[in-house]
């Protein structure tokens, strides 16, 4: 029997403490995860807080293959935060790391505990630009091409590091 493998793409940002350092640490820790295995992953870019105060995001995309569920990679990288010291004492606080599941294949999650593709992707600069470095041609289930909502983020500065 073969073993199915669903191709995802993980967020990943960090604003406390050695920002750069905790991501680097955090891209490769995702290879590491059970079932999994790191296909690809952008540059690191420098962004502003949206939406939140504090100091500038290092953020990068990494795309994984993995046969773990959606749920099980949620709890994995859920872990890999706590794991970094992530507290949440209010909405968009500063973090010493932030892991969102973005895309899982071409499924489209709506439950109590995960949203698929994630609710604000096309919003956001500091994931479209890197997750379009990953994959130019990344189609967002039920909303289309992603390089398609460029334009709406053009005014969010990102710097590549």
């Amino acid at each position: 029997m073969s073993v199915v493998r669903t191709a995802c793409y993980i967020g990943i940002g960090a604003n406390l403490g050695d920002a750069q350092e905790q991501v680097e640490r955090a891209i490769a820790g995702l290879g590491q995860l059970p079932s999994t295995t790191l296909a690809a992953r952008s540059s690191l870019f420098r962004t502003a807080p949206v939406d939140a105060g504090g100091d500038d995001y290092v953020n990068a995309v990494a795309k994984l293959d993995t046969t773990l569920t959606a749920i099980a990679l949620l709890g994995h990288l859920q872990a890999m935060e706590n794991a970094f010291g992530r507290e949440r004492p209010y909405p968009n606080a500063p973090r010493t790391l932030d892991l969102d599941l973005l895309l899982y294949g071409q499924e489209i999650i709506s439950s109590d505990v995960l949203t698929v593709p994630h609710p604000r992707m096309i919003q956001r600069a500091f994931v479209l630009i890197p997750l379009l470095q990953v994959d130019p041609f990344v189609h967002i289930p039920g909303r289309g091409a992603a390089h398609t909502f460029v334009p709406g983020v053009s005014g969010q500065k990102i710097q590549k590091i």
